[in-house]
């Protein structure tokens, strides 16, 4: 008998929304139209754009022009909006829960010397975001597009052999960034790496709203797993880490001035570009809902090894 896929079954029932709604690939990303973010929202438009982010992982809106204050408060609608970043510095004093991400600014303290790999954000807490909110300020007339992947989608397409051994299995995280090779440390990086931080995670968590088993493992910042030697490790991560970025999950935003990207962070990895025109300047600015510890189908919650919790 043919079975339906988890993520149809969780959402075949989903409430009819108001929401110009336009789906952007087969498994992930949407873009919202007809709505102005900076305007006070209903509770029932907000319930309306959480049923979205839970179905479609990331959210794209366009022609929008929200001041650092609205932009704060929008992500307030969703949860409590944590600082900037465990380590990087805020840019703006009267908005520390904002993080500048200027790619000038970023290349100027060796930011080029960065590999650009998939991530989850900030997964070397225990507690990583539930979410993100990332408002286009500056944006080159071309290049410069992001990348998702849907994380739910890539746990299913797993064999059961495969998810029968990883839905026991905990991985260390740490806040490290790949450097290119042949390059040494820079600013950036002594920066992002001021503190030793380090969290166990489940190799699969539960999404604590749909119940989806999502593949939590991101090139960038999974170290090793628990239960198994660092030979055995490095070899399935590195088979996990190709499955996960096959092009059939992934969407990807073409940016404009005043373009916003909304995602799930705890289902989804993304990609940051490195494909700036020369000359041309990109500045974002980026949010972050406060997210809970992950569980695994074995019950077992995150754990800091170094480090607390990001609020």
């Amino acid at each position: 008998m043919e079975t339906t896929p988890q993520s149809e079954l969780r959402f075949a029932t989903a409430p009819q929304t108001s929401l110009d709604i336009r789906p952007t690939s087969g498994h992930i990303g949407a873009e919202i139209r007809g709505i102005d973010l900076s305007l006070s929202l209903s509770d029932a438009v907000v319930a309306d754009l959480r049923a979205a982010l839970l179905r479609w992982k990331v959210l794209f809106f366009h022609g929008q022009r929200l001041s650092q204050a609205q932009h704060v408060e929008l992500g307030r609608r969703f949860g409590e909006v944590t600082r900037a970043h465990p380590t990087l510095p805020a840019a703006f004093p009267d908005h520390p829960e904002i993080l500048l991400l200027d790619w000038e600014e970023a290349n100027a303290m060796g930011g080029a010397e960065i590999a650009s790999l998939w991530h989850t954000d900030v997964t070397y807490v225990p507690n990583p975001p539930m979410g993100a909110i990332l408002h286009g300020v500056v944006i080159p007339s071309h290049g410069g597009d992001t990348q998702w992947l849907n994380l739910a989608v890539a746990y299913e397409r797993l064999s059961p052999e495969i998810k029968s051994l990883i839905d026991g299995l905990h991985a260390v995280h740490c806040n490290r960034i790949n450097v290119k090779r042949g390059e040494l440390p820079g600013e950036y990086e002594k920066r992002f790496r001021s503190q030793d931080l380090r969290a166990v995670h489940p190799v699969v968590r539960v999404h604590p709203e749909t119940g989806e088993k999502i593949l939590f493992v991101n090139p960038n910042f999974t170290s090793h797993i628990l239960e198994l030697s660092r030979l055995e490790s490095r070899h399935l991560l590195a088979m996990l880490f190709e499955h996960m970025t096959d092009h059939e999950f992934t969407t990807r935003l073409r940016w404009e001035p005043g373009s916003l990207a909304f995602w799930d962070n705890r289902a989804t990895a993304h990609i940051v570009p490195t494909d700036i025109p020369p000359g041309a300047r990109r500045c974002v600015q980026r949010i972050t809902i406060a997210g809970d510890l992950p569980i695994g189908p074995d019950g077992e919650r995150s754990y800091a090894l170094r480090g607390d919790a990001f609020q």
